[in-house]
């Protein structure tokens, strides 16, 4: 699988980065949301890149030009409920897509332990397909490998890109070992070293659903 982390390059997505990780501009919900949507939406301008393409007459007003287009049957999947303004990100540039959404929740079994609980999931088909599932904190890889698990019921997509803000190198790995390598990118806007006794990530920058939408 290839992993792509952003951090490693300067670009204006590093500015979005540091408001989101900030304690005190994360007191700004609005603010909090519409930096992982700007998120979002460079990366998927990054993940176009790598579509197919084919060439399609435009009418003009003035005469008819050339252009390309994606070719690719794309179908836009995230998990509830940290993932919407990620996902609203990516829907802005990939405004032609079919769309898919799954819940997917900690249960805790005391302090520390839990399972990781999917109740919901609204997929079109998926069969053959170009899957990009997007979720912003990437922790175990348990929830995005579930939320996975899930859509395979509609179908097996032909490509998958998988997106994430901030994941921790544990759930990276746990990632590039359980999706079909083949087939499969893995974007990350910042990877972090590691993940705290209650499997948050470290330094991270909190619970990304609270921040943006409130304390549950």
């Amino acid at each position: 699988m290839e992993v792509i982390d952003f951090n490693k390059t300067n670009s204006i997505l590093n500015q979005f980065m540091s408001e989101l990780r900030d304690v005190n501009i994360q007191k700004d919900q609005m603010r909090f949301r519409r930096n992982l949507e700007r998120i979002g939406e460079i990366m998927a301008l990054e993940v176009s890149k790598r579509l197919n393409y084919v060439t399609k007459e435009v009418q003009t007003p003035l005469g008819t030009a050339i252009e390309s287009v994606p070719d690719e049957n794309i179908v836009l999947a995230t998990v509830f409920r940290a993932g919407l303004p990620f996902h609203q990100g990516f829907h802005n540039y990939f405004d032609h897509c079919e769309n898919a959404f799954v819940s997917a929740y900690r249960k805790y079994l005391d302090e520390v332990n839990f399972d990781i609980h999917i109740e919901y999931l609204a997929s079109p088909e998926l069969e053959g397909k170009t899957l990009i599932l997007v979720d912003p904190m990437l922790a175990t890889g348990n929830s995005m490998y579930l939320a996975y698990r899930a859509l395979l019921s509609k179908g097996t997509p032909s490509t998958i890109h998988l997106a994430s803000v901030i994941a921790a190198q544990q759930g990276v790995d746990y990632v590039c070992k359980m999706f079909p390598d083949e087939k499969t990118t893995l974007w990350c806007a910042a990877i972090d070293p590691g993940l705290n006794s209650h499997a948050y990530i470290v330094p991270g920058l909190g619970d990304a659903g609270d921040l943006s939408f409130g304390q549950k």
